[in-house]
């Protein structure tokens, strides 16, 4: 049967001239990478005003827990229509899974695609009725890299495309899930913002390496304790290096005693959680992103750097290289390994002809790899293959 007859006469009513892809979203009010891109990736999706981005957009629907912040025309579940089906360009939330799951059961769902934006998320899909859809699963990092629940790890079996912010991501989902090896795969990476429009400032007084990321004991990887471990040796070559912390969790108070029974303590600053403005502005003033994490499955932090001409200092154990590509854009080092590590923050915070080279190329590789646009133009073209050639189950 033609794709176009089939489409018909699964979704009679509709005219077959744009296929529907339903972004399965968690929680797109926060600030983290997975709520940044969903944001981005639902634009992508149903962004009408920018038909560049393909025939998959006006015809998309978001369902997802939450109210989604910076997405307009929403509409929770218990407003929102049922029963007679969703129209392309809804953006659906709920408050809860119970809710999430009556309002899945109690509507038709006119799509070819699935796209699911979060691993614990693919349970969902028997409450939707997707007879024929075809699955796409995105991976981004650390909730992939566990072994699944069994209700998750059987709905693997409806994924047909595996889409991963990096190949370290999808490589280590391989390693503890198997059985999923033989699916194909599109490595998408992510991407934000626009390139700014003029020269980045010079940093500023004292030297000042930053650190971006939340401070949680579950992610007590990112490299917090090795850097502050490591600054004392730092100081004995650069006596004025400030190492300025921003993110706030239940791992502060010990980050702040490490610091203080090192005798760092004044140049060791926290700034707690700031503003996306406040966020810049350090940025700005800063002479490189340190983050040597050992379990980044991307890192947007990096971009946010090098979109202003910061280089970065990743680990040699996660994704972190492959977004930066050492020596491009900044370094990658042990963060086990105090001396190197102490070695690399020094290159980093030296304002040399290397420092500067660094700083273009950093620019350079965010323009031409990790905008928005470009972000959102990747996966677009990751989900044509699906998108034209849906298979009925």
């Amino acid at each position: 049967m033609a794709y176009a007859e089939r489409r018909a006469e699964l979704w009679p009513g509709h005219d077959g001239m744009n296929d529907s892809v339903l972004l399965l979203a968690p929680h797109l009010g926060g600030t983290g990478g997975i709520q940044a891109s969903g944001r981005l990736a639902w634009d992508a999706l149903a962004a009408t005003s920018r038909p560049k981005l393909g025939p998959v957009g006006p015809r998309s629907i978001l369902f997802c827990y939450g109210r989604p912040s910076g997405i307009e025309d929403t509409r929770s579940v218990d407003t929102a229509p049922g029963g007679s089906g969703e129209q392309p360009g809804s953006v659906i939330w709920a408050r809860s899974k119970p809710r999430a799951v009556t309002a899945a059961l109690s509507r038709r769902w006119p799509v070819t695609t699935v796209l699911v934006w979060h691993t614990s998320l693919l349970k969902l899909l028997p409450f939707f009725g997707l007879h024929g859809a075809s699955v796409a699963l995105f991976l981004h990092g650390i909730e992939s890299w566990r072994r699944l629940d069994w209700v998750t790890n059987r709905m693997l079996s409806r994924v047909d495309l595996l889409l991963s912010n990096s190949n370290y991501t999808v490589g280590r989902f391989i390693a503890v899930n198997p059985e999923c090896s033989g699916l194909p795969c599109r490595i998408v990476p992510l991407g934000i913002a626009c390139p700014v429009s003029h020269a980045p400032p010079m940093p500023s007084d004292p030297p000042v390496a930053l650190m971006l990321s939340r401070l949680l004991h579950s992610e007590d990887y990112k490299g917090h304790r090795e850097l502050i471990s490591a600054w004392p040796l730092v100081l004995q070559r650069v006596p004025s290096a400030e190492l300025w912390i921003v993110g706030e969790g239940d791992l502060r108070c010990d980050l702040e005693r490490l610091a203080a029974g090192l005798g760092i303590g004044a140049r060791v600053r926290f700034w707690g959680h700031v503003s996306e403005a406040h966020k810049e502005h350090l940025l700005a003033r800063s002479r490189c992103l340190v983050m040597p994490s050992r379990g980044e499955g991307f890192g947007l932090v990096y971009l946010e750097a090098m979109r202003l001409g910061r280089p970065c200092l990743v680990s040699t154990y996660d994704a972190g290289r492959e977004v930066v590509n050492p020596p491009e854009a900044g370094l990658a080092v042990a963060p086990d390994k105090p001396p190197e590590l102490a070695n690399a923050i020094c290159r980093l915070l030296s304002l040399s002809d290397e420092w500067q080279r660094w700083s273009e190329q950093a620019r350079v590789r965010y323009e031409l790899h990790f905008t928005a646009q470009q972000f959102q133009h990747r996966l677009r073209d990751a989900l044509q293959p699906l998108t034209v050639q849906a298979v009925p189950r």
